[in-house]
């Protein structure tokens, strides 16, 4: 025994390490699968940002140059007096109004600005040196020039292209447009993406996330924070003592993963030409882990579960001969326990017949009472005319005896067919319409009792159903009871019954005019013991009963509120097979 339990055990041992095994296994492959899928989003969110930034960027590439060409800013480069600068600022605020580009002006070849399309502002960059710029520069070396920095006279930042105008004896000056991409990063942190632009230093000048903008994307070069410095790049903003993105350089469209604050991202890279400049875009991998780890669980459990499913058909095996050992054992105490339910159902059931004939006491006394008195009477009158030797009369007299006495048999043995045990088994077709008259012949004293009319008037007898006809009797007596009793709390005085069949079902309809069924017991009224009778007047097993003698014949039995008042009980049976589908009302 102990052996076998220190087997088991070692099974148990070896199937959770698999179990682990597969769960790891399946987590790693699945996070490698994520996080390729994850790059390959990346990838595609750089394509797209990168066409943007470019588009961006060439939108205002031709602007520099064409505003050379003009004739006000050839003269003002080629003789600075005050109206010649004066045509030059209109000329240059109505272009930049209609290009909407931030700011154009105009520089010498010293690198003094002469006009400025700002030069009515406080923030104006006529009368300023930006000779220090590289865009300067590398548009009297180059021809043109393109820069990004924070503007030391707006603290603005914005992108520099500028274009050299040359004259007959050489270089002129060079005109400069200020585009402010702050659109591109309003258009991100609008998105939530991830994406930030970064100079060729490392340097991020627009992002989506605030908190990166203006930090190191990896740490710096000696030489990088010199010229930074050198070209009040950033202006007043020390980019060297933030912290830097990334903790370690990388190569352009490389990814790399870091934490930042409360996540771990994946970031990639891409570099645009020829400003060299690093656009980059990152996105969480919580997700691409929470997915590893689902599969991981789902494959543990699938594992665990293919595992069980083969435990589980060992110890069937097992199992097998003892439960077909136990079913006779089974079948025996099942037969057992369905006898005593069906013989405490018999005792419901005429306990229910015995309730609803005490119910009716008074009325079936008084019923069989009358005609006794009558034949008391009729039998005396018998007597006084035979000593008078009065044959017809004697006659007369002795019929009138035995109808009553057979008015007494009759309604003697509706009672005694009623209160009979009858099992509940279905028999041949019944009239529907006998059942509901012989119903009515037991309840009528009842009715007269109370004053109320039951109306039947059945055109024919051909509405068949398969039932006992004892049982669906115990049912309508047990309804036209509630009826009768409903209608007499109001002073009514008529109960109406209906017979009516469709294609494959009778339905007898009775409908009172009592005070109706409150919405607050409706569902309660064929639960067992409920009543609203006072005590002793009832069992609260009528209509239980009779719910429970139609379900074992296929039937129902539902209420409404009748029109006009009062409640419709409405009986439903399966038709018999083989019979005329006509209404009977």
């Amino acid at each position: 025994m102990k052996a076998f339990s220190l087997r088991r055990i070692a099974v148990a041992l070896a199937a959770v390490a698999l179990v682990c095994a597969l769960a790891a296994l399946a987590y790693t492959l699945s996070y490698r699968a994520g996080i390729d899928r994850l790059s390959g989003q990346l990838r595609d969110r750089l394509t797209v940002t990168q066409r943007s930034v470019e588009s961006e960027i060439e939108r205002f590439g031709y602007l520099p140059e064409v505003l050379g060409e003009d004739e006000r800013i050839l003269e003002l480069l080629s003789e600075p007096t005050p109206e010649t600068v004066r045509l030059a600022n209109a000329y240059l605020e109505t272009v930049t109004s209609h290009s909407l580009a931030d700011v154009a002006y105009v520089i010498d070849t010293d690198g003094l600005t002469l006009a400025s399309s700002n030069w009515n502002l406080p923030t104006s960059f006529v009368g300023h040196n930006y000779s220090f710029r590289p865009y300067f520069g590398e548009a009297l070396a180059d021809c043109e020039g393109s820069y990004y920095a924070v503007g030391v006279t707006t603290g603005v930042p914005g992108y520099f292209l500028s274009a050299r105008i040359d004259g007959p004896q050489g270089p002129l000056g060079v005109v400069v447009v200020k585009v402010d991409m702050a659109p591109l990063e309003q258009a991100w942190a609008r998105a939530g993406e991830m994406t930030g632009l970064a100079d060729d230093a490392g340097v991020v000048f627009l992002s989506g996330i605030v908190d990166w903008k203006y930090r190191p994307l990896h740490p710096l070069a000696a030489h990088d924070r010199q010229l930074i410095d050198q070209e009040r790049r950033y202006d007043a903003i020390d980019v060297a003592a933030r912290a830097p993105l990334v903790e370690a350089g990388f190569g352009s469209s490389q990814q790399v993963f870091i934490e930042d604050e409360n996540h771990s991202l994946a970031l990639s890279t891409i570099r645009i030409e020829p400003q060299g400049w690093q656009l980059f875009t990152a996105q969480p991998t919580a997700p691409v882990a929470d997915e590893a780890r689902l599969v991981a669980v789902l494959v543990g459990l699938l594992s665990l579960l293919c595992i069980l499913i083969g435990l589980y058909a060992y110890q069937r095996r097992q199992l097998t001969r003892w439960k077909l050992e136990q079913n006779a054992v089974l079948e025996r105490r099942v037969a057992e326990r369905t006898a005593e339910l069906r013989e405490t159902q018999d005792s419901l059931i005429h306990a229910a017949k015995l309730a609803a004939l005490g119910r009716m006491s008074a009325a079936i006394v008084h019923e069989v009472s009358q005609p006794l008195s009558a034949l008391d009477t009729t039998l005396a009158a018998a007597g006084m005319h035979a000593q008078k030797e009065g044959a017809a009369k004697v006659q007369s007299s002795i019929q009138t005896g035995r109808a009553l006495l057979r008015r007494m048999q009759r309604t003697v043995k509706h009672l005694k067919s009623f209160s009979s045990r009858t099992q509940a088994l279905p028999t041949d077709p019944i009239s529907l319409a006998a059942s509901v008259n012989a119903a009515i012949e037991i309840v009528a004293p009842q009715a007269r009792e109370q004053a109320v009319e039951i109306r039947f008037s059945p055109e024919a007898d051909h509405v068949l159903v398969a039932v006992n006809a004892v049982r669906i009797e115990q049912v309508l007596i047990n309804l036209l009871l509630n009826a009768i009793d409903a209608t007499a709390t109001l002073g009514n005085s008529t109960v109406a019954i209906s017979i009516c069949s469709g294609a494959d079902r009778a339905l007898v309809e009775i409908v009172d005019s009592g005070p109706g069924i409150p919405e607050e017991i409706a569902e309660k009224i064929t639960e067992p013991f409920f009543t609203t009778k006072k005590t002793g007047e009832g069992l609260g097993l009528g209509l239980s009963i009779s719910r429970a003698i139609l379900e074992d014949y296929g039937g129902t039995l539902s209420f409404a509120p009748a029109v006009g008042g009062g409640t419709l009980t409405t009986v439903s049976l399966p038709l018999a097979a083989h019979q005329p589908l006509e209404r009977t009302s």
